[in-house]
């Protein structure tokens, strides 16, 4: 049986994985260019960024310490939402998605001709 809360946040983090994609291809597209080979880390960065957005309504719903089985405990979205941003950052650094990231990449010299990439 389909949970209609659990679908909800599901739809969402669909819906915010869509945009963030939206708005970054484009971009990319036109900064670096984009091949298929890119199509795997960009769905990754999407992914994170949406389930950053999940991990942070979490908190903002239920509170950030939370009854357990111990007594108050920190709520566990929280660590989820710290990893998903460490692995954000590593996105947004490989990808050249933020202005010192961009700086970092240096496009190839097209003279140079060596047609043994093995070289």
């Amino acid at each position: 049986m389909i949970d209609p809360k659990q679908e909800s946040v599901n739809s969402r983090c669909r819906a915010v994985a869509s945009r963030e994609w939206r708005r970054v291809v484009p971009v990319l597209k036109l900064a670096v260019g984009l091949g298929e080979v890119n199509t795997t880390v960009l769905m990754d960065y999407c992914i994170s960024a949406a389930r950053i957005d999940q991990c942070e309504r979490e908190p903002s719903e239920n509170g950030l310490l939370v009854r357990g089985e111990r007594g108050w405990q920190k709520n566990g979205a929280t660590t989820i939402a710290g990893q998903y941003r460490a692995q954000l950052a590593c996105y947004v650094r490989e990808l050249g998605l933020s202005p010192s990231a961009r700086t970092a990449i240096t496009a190839s010299d097209p003279d140079d001709d060596d047609s043994d990439v093995w070289d």
